[in-house]
């Protein structure tokens, strides 16, 4: 499965707790924020968004990795059906 991972960097204030959770996920870039990493699926993607290929492990994974954000700087949509996972609506 795809998801979208949309990270917002005005938001993040570069607490870490997102890499610590999913470093195959996400990393902090020279300014102190958040950044998904490259899995080359959209190599010309700004940083700050990615579409990833996920295992149903993985994806809960980076679920935990966002809902530990404490500023709910990370966005995650289902690419397929559009609908956005977390935060929840």
């Amino acid at each position: 499965m795809k998801i979208r991972i949309i990270v917002d960097p005005d938001l993040c204030i570069g607490a870490a707790s997102c890499v610590t959770i999913a470093p195959d996920t996400f990393i902090m870039n020279m300014e102190n924020k958040a950044e998904v990493i490259d899995h080359g699926i959209m190599p010309d993607a700004p940083m700050y968004e990615r579409v990833i290929d996920v295992t149903e492990d993985e994806r809960q994974n980076i679920i935990l990795g966002a809902q530990s954000c404490p500023t709910l700087a990370i966005t995650i949509f289902d690419e397929d059906t559009g609908l956005q996972i977390y935060p929840t609506a």
